[in-house]
């Protein structure tokens, strides 16, 4: 079986491993489905480059949806990353999305979806980038799996020891502000993969779209953990 297939075996056979990743309540919350690919006309470059300006454009589509998340992004192929020039380069620019955008208020809390340990963890302080970021390391009868959350708090990281124990529901932080997530609106990047290749503290969330097919092998659906129903706009 491929390492996609193991995980969704695993995950199937243990539904009870599977904890919150947010406080959502399928019973009262729905999602927002953001699109941010090209399809999406209402966001101009102007409107990405100023983060206040994306800032209240974010908060108003949850508003007016009566969602307090906004949800989306696995593999989609955005336009919104020619606002920082950490994803540009002279040959292709990294447009591909190969995590999961959980969208919500400053301050949401975050937490475990299994039981796991710190992998690592570090302040990835770039314009458009991730800010303070948690990856967990999960043993999943033997499969291995790695967990990266991005845009949270700078408090997410106190206190934080790398391989200390974490237990699934667990707070591990809460949504940063914009001062310290990188430059975005508040939201939580969520991102699962098999093979860290030596990084810490860090992986890629965007790659390029040429490279979809290898990504697809090392970075499966992160809705496989947790389980929302998503809807597209």
């Amino acid at each position: 079986m491929t390492p996609t297939e193991r995980l969704t075996a695993y995950l199937n056979t243990h539904p009870g491993a599977i904890g919150k990743v947010v406080d959502f309540d399928a019973a009262t919350d729905h999602l927002y489905p953001f699109d941010f690919t090209a399809a999406n006309t209402e966001l101009d470059i102007e409107v990405l480059i100023d983060t206040d300006q994306f800032c209240k454009w974010i908060d108003a589509r949850l508003a007016a949806s009566g969602c307090r998340y906004g949800i989306g992004g696995y593999m989609e192929h955005r336009t919104l990353y020619a606002r920082s020039p950490l994803f540009n380069s002279k040959h292709e620019p990294r447009r591909l999305h190969l995590g999961i955008d959980i969208w919500a208020a400053a301050g949401t809390p975050v937490y475990a979806p299994l039981n796991g340990i710190v992998h690592s963890f570090s302040d990835n302080n770039n314009f458009g980038d991730y800010g303070p970021t948690i990856i967990l390391e999960y043993d999943l009868d033997g499969l291995r799996l790695y967990n990266l959350f991005g845009h949270l708090s700078r408090a997410s990281l106190a206190g934080l020891s790398v391989g200390q124990p974490i237990s699934k529901n667990q707070k591990i932080g809460e949504l940063g502000t914009t001062d310290v997530n990188g430059n975005w609106p508040p939201h939580l990047h969520f991102q699962l993969m098999f093979d860290m290749q030596g990084k810490t503290g860090d992986y890629p969330g965007v790659g390029k779209f040429s490279e979809i097919e290898q990504w697809r092998q090392n970075v499966p659906d992160p809705n496989l953990i947790l389980r929302f129903h998503i809807s597209h706009a």
